[in-house]
């Protein structure tokens, strides 16, 4: 898998593929997602792509205290090929590089199956509590 930076002819197989692996939610709409992302560290926006199909991506950040990890899919069909995992080495290589200390990431309840896929990785549950406020509603996700 040749993993590289998101380029904007990239979009709807993000889309796409975000929907296979049941990552867009009506609350956030990936195209402001994408836009959004590119207008902060859009060098730590990854895909991975095989034979020409867009078969992964995460989105990572880093704002000078802790990194943090979101969209990170591997097609369905992809799956348990290392490819999540090699996915996961390139960004937290790239963090590495600007000096990030710490990664954080969220799972969605009762998601054992990723919890344990990021327990392999080395990640362990933090005594903490996630909490949010939306400054910006998107309303339902467009195709």
């Amino acid at each position: 898998m040749e993993i590289r930076v998101y380029a904007p002819a990239d979009e709807e197989a993000v889309i796409g593929l975000w929907k296979a692996c049941d990552l867009v939610r009506s609350w956030n709409d990936p195209r402001k997602d994408i836009r959004r992302k590119l207008a902060v560290n859009p060098e730590l926006f990854l895909v991975g792509v095989e034979e020409g199909k867009l078969v992964a991506t995460v989105m990572a950040g880093y704002e000078g205290h802790r990194g943090w990890i979101n969209y990170l899919a591997v097609s369905p069909e992809r799956r348990r090929k290392g490819l999540g995992r090699a996915m996961m080495d390139e960004v937290e290589r790239l963090l590495r590089q600007l000096k990030c200390p710490k990664i954080n990431l969220q799972v969605r309840a009762g998601n054992r199956a990723v919890m344990e896929f990021y327990q392999r990785l080395g990640y362990g549950m933090d005594e903490a509590v996630s909490m949010g406020k939306r400054l910006e509603h998107d309303g339902p996700a467009k195709a």
